[in-house]
């Protein structure tokens, strides 16, 4: 691995556990705040609401809570963290507007939670998250539906380009060498069939008009004989011997 492919990994690797000490910081912060709310009850932290004005304290009470403590622990997880990180955000600055924050945490922290759940947003949860781990399923899911989707693809092409089998191919199958005998080498007349005769002939002379010589069919007479298609020619009379 070269030098700058080590240095990329491992600012990559101080990356994510920036993200990570980030995370479970912001979110436990959240997450403890949402926890005492919880545990000194609705109707109590509504009426410190009320104390300080807020509107709706009963409804205002309800949401504080449940975002602190759903979003604290998805910030701890690093599940949904963009979303998350701007719904915290959002919960930081309605409380900034709205009425001072109920526990012992001064304006300048919540100033300082708001401003790094909303980074946190923005820049993500890191590789050690659990969104980490979404995206690389589904992007295995998503290479494999593409690969099968290729593979399909491909069988049907196969398909389309394979040609029908012509009229002549039982002519060409029985004109094929049988076993044993090898084929022709191109350019190369095919072998002949056995028993056929295959010794070179004579071509008859041309005559000078361009004609072949017409031969005349000579009948078989009395005592002509075939012998192997040939015809055999007449025995010669032997003259008798003379005294």
């Amino acid at each position: 691995m070269s030098r700058l492919g080590q240095t990329s990994t491992v600012k990559q690797a101080f990356c994510d556990l920036a993200a990570l000490v980030a995370r479970v910081g912001v979110g436990g912060i959240f997450f403890a705040n949402g926890w005492t709310k919880l545990e000194d009850g609705l109707k109590i932290t509504g009426a410190k609401f009320l104390e300080q004005g807020a509107p709706a304290p009963g409804a205002w009470a309800t949401v504080t809570m449940l975002a602190e403590l759903i979003g604290g622990a998805l910030l701890i997880a690093g599940l949904a963290v963009s979303v998350t990180g701007l719904i915290l955000f959002a919960e930081a600055l309605a409380v900034f507007l709205v009425a001072p924050p109920l526990n012992p945490i001064t304006m300048n922290e919540l100033i300082l939670l708001g401003a790094a759940s909303l980074l946190l947003a923005v820049v993500g949860a890191g590789r050690v998250s659990v969104d980490h781990m979404v995206v690389i399923r589904r992007r295995e899911s998503a290479a494999a539906d593409e690969f099968a989707a290729e593979t399909e693809a491909d069988q049907v092409i196969a398909s389309l380009r394979e040609p029908d089998e012509p009229a002549g191919a039982p002519a060409a199958k029985e004109a094929s060498p049988a076993a044993g005998e090898e084929p022709a080498a191109p350019g190369e007349a095919p072998p002949a069939p056995a028993g056929e005769d295959t010794a070179p002939h004579p071509r008859p002379p041309r005559a000078r008009g361009g004609e072949p010589p017409r031969t005349e069919e000579r009948t078989p007479a009395e005592g002509d004989t075939l012998v192997a298609g040939r015809k055999k020619p007449p025995a010669r009379n032997r003259r008798p011997a003379t005294d």
